[in-house]
């Protein structure tokens, strides 16, 4: 466990700009404290060649922020403690803290999320939440992201055996308003969870970075009525990518909200009618979690700290910089393209986020700064 000074400089850490949870583990990694890592921030400026020093996000609002948890009785848990989800630590972005509120003990069980359309018919709701019921009383929890539609039905239908509401904004915001006693009700009886700041509010650039939480805290993804451009799609793209199962339930040809499910089957998914098919898929999975989710961390194993030749880490530098365009790029893909040792060129990558020039996405993605 961290001791709460600690735990304070994992926030400040994280809080500060250009680094996201990528980032903030490969800095962990190689100082070690989050506290080093703060007080090396500003010679990683001067290595980088930043004109402007990167500064550590305000202490202060740091200590607010923790104060405003407490308030609402979220606690916050840090990556390396024991009650952090074991399923979520093994993707490689994993945040390294999370809000909850509610009861954590549900990160021991083991999650399968339903997913789908905002605007679901009343026969998607129901199929979610005779899903969520089989698969409650099977003894999985169900988790989703609090959204209108198949997600509140799921949700609503796994109460009693447990339930996690991922949510965008902060854990204290309800999001959609109507929610609201659906919320609440789950922060009593289950857990909802964020990475994000307690009283932010969700905007459009957050959902993606909930999508990756949904399919990271679960072993499979459920996409019940989806259209063909959602963001379901992306949370089961996301699934694919983090090594769980993904499953659909079939729909009408003639339905918009049945050709995301539909293309989904088409493209190997594995077709649901009901829970046991859920079940009986999982219980026969042999795939490990992690296999997938190789950590960022890995790739500097065995480099230490060498002192490399000042020309060489610039042409790595520029190599890195022309493999790299606005649209994001899987760090696989980079470290297939780039000439280098592993190592050396996720060093280059936290630089070049450091010095404003690259940006992490969500996914273990980066790619050139848009500023």
């Amino acid at each position: 466990m961290l001791e709460p000074c600690e735990k304070l400089d994992w926030l400040q850490l994280i809080r500060t700009q250009n680094i996201g949870p990528i980032t903030f583990h490969r800095l962990i990694a190689k100082y070690k404290t989050a506290d080093a890592a703060l007080k090396a921030l500003p010679e990683l400026s001067r290595k980088a060649g930043r004109r402007t020093q990167l500064k550590a996000s305000d202490r202060a609002q740091c200590e607010a922020e923790l104060e405003k948890a407490d308030k609402h009785g979220a606690r916050i848990i840090a990556a390396c403690e024991d009650n952090y989800p074991k399923a979520l630590k093994a993707i490689p972005d994993h945040p390294p803290l999370i809000y909850v509120r509610g009861h954590a003990s549900l990160f021991g069980k083991p999650a399968v999320a339903i997913i789908g359309a905002r605007n679901a018919s009343g026969v998607g709701r129901k199929i979610a939440r005779t899903l969520a019921g089989g698969l409650g009383q099977a003894g999985y929890v169900v988790t989703s992201g609090l959204a209108r539609g198949i997600d509140g039905a799921a949700h609503d239908a796994a109460l009693t055996t447990g339930t996690i509401a991922v949510v965008a904004g902060g854990v204290d915001v309800i999001y959609p308003p109507e929610h609201e006693d659906l919320t609440e009700r789950i922060a009593r009886e289950g857990a909802v969870i964020s990475e994000c700041p307690m009283g932010a509010q969700p905007t459009a650039r957050d959902f993606p970075k909930r999508n990756r939480l949904i399919s990271g805290l679960s072993r499979g993804v459920v996409v019940v009525e989806a259209a063909a451009k959602s963001g379901t799609l992306l949370t089961a793209n996301f699934a694919l990518e983090q090594g769980r199962e993904v499953f659909a339930v079939p729909g009408s040809p003639l339905d918009p909200r049945c050709q995301g499910a539909n293309r989904l089957i088409r493209d190997g998914a594995t077709l649901v009618e009901r829970a046991d098919d859920i079940i009986n898929a999982l219980a026969a999975q042999t795939r490990n979690l992690s296999d997938k989710g190789r950590d960022l961390l890995g790739w500097a194993d065995g480099m230490g700290e060498q002192e490399l030749d000042p020309a060489m880490l610039a042409s790595l530098r520029r190599q890195v910089l022309e493999i790299l365009s606005f649209t994001p790029l899987h760090r696989d893909e980079i470290l297939r393209e780039a000439d280098a040792p592993p190592g050396l060129v996720a060093d280059t990558l936290l630089e070049l986020v450091l010095t404003g020039e690259a940006m992490e996405h969500e996914g273990g993605r980066f790619s050139l700064s848009t500023g």
